[in-house]
């Protein structure tokens, strides 16, 4: 017979109401997944920023970090201390780079990575990601006189990567595919790719097509840069955070709907991709086919659902 055997339903209950509330007074973290548990104690979230890779998560010009991003992380922010019942959490901001991100969320340096990630199979070993927020590809930047308009045409030549990126593999995977021959050398981040392009360092620098987009908005380089080629990866980017934590992915999830159900996603898109960005530029991308059905499928209202 089990513990509880003849024990009314009511005293059973009572136990189970006072040792819930019991835990409550312990801190009230208990019950709550690891992450969200050291969020609750520490009365704060994690935000991990970018600090080169506009307009997702970039520096305006007193060094904040901003982006649609991080917006977006906002959101999660939001509903993370509503499900943790904690209306004063506050908002911490880690600079990560394309290198270490990964292991920053898996060491627990931030709760929520903030940047321009592609979600993908090989990173959904280690961590998990949120619903789309963006697509992407690998295309290259290349000097407005420059003979370069294909991958094909970069025999021989030197490319620019961002180390730890999705591009690096796909750059490796065109030079073997087409027998380029080429030098793929890395950089620390984007800021420095594109300087070593604009110091003629190398013939060509390879990232998401939307980032070049942003690095040439920023520089104001148009009459110098021109961004060119098929694409050459399929890259779906996501919000990170750590992998096994259902309660989490729920809380993440949850926000996304409530952006979808409220029709705040397109507009928030605008706002970082079509609009004037606080930091002067414009990237007049509009919404892909594809990103605009992912964020109807986000919308659960009655309207929505027709």
């Amino acid at each position: 017979m089990g513990l509880n055997a003849g024990r009314p339903v009511w005293a059973v209950l009572l136990a189970a109401w006072l040792s819930a509330t019991a835990a409550l007074a312990q801190g009230g973290s208990e019950g709550l997944s690891p992450t969200l548990a050291r969020i609750k104690n520490a009365h704060a979230v994690h935000l991990g920023y970018r600090e080169s890779s506009p307009p997702f998560s970039f520096l305006d010009q007193a060094n904040r970090p901003i982006g649609y991003s991080l917006e977006l992380c906002e959101a999660v922010v939001d509903e993370i201390a509503t499900e943790i019942d904690d209306p004063d959490l506050k908002i911490e901001y880690v600079k990560v780079t394309s290198d270490d991100r990964i292991a920053a969320v898996l060491q627990g340096k931030i709760d929520l990575e903030c940047g321009s990630t592609t979600a993908n199979a090989e990173r959904a070993k280690q961590v998990a990601f949120s619903p789309l927020m963006f697509v992407a590809g690998t295309k290259l930047m290349v000097p407005k006189g420059s003979a370069i308009n294909a991958a094909t045409d970069l025999k021989g030549k030197t490319v620019v990567v961002t180390k730890g990126t999705t591009n690096e593999q796909a750059m490796h995977n065109v030079d073997k595919k087409f027998s380029l021959g080429l030098t793929i050398v890395t950089s620390p981040d984007h800021e420095q790719s594109y300087q070593m392009l604009s110091d003629g360092k190398v013939d060509a620098f390879a990232t998401d097509d939307i980032l070049l987009y942003g690095l040439i908005a920023r520089h104001k380089s148009q009459d110098k840069f021109r961004v060119t080629g098929d694409y050459l990866s399929y890259d779906p980017y996501g919000i990170m955070f750590p992998k096994g934590e259902p309660q989490l992915a729920s809380v993440v999830e949850r926000a996304f709907r409530k952006l979808g159900t409220n029709h705040d996603l397109i507009p928030l898109y605008n706002k970082w991709f079509v609009s004037r960005l606080p930091t002067g530029e414009r990237m007049n991308v509009a919404i892909s086919p594809q990103l605009e059905d992912a964020f109807k499928a986000m919308d659960d209202s009655p309207a929505g659902n027709n």
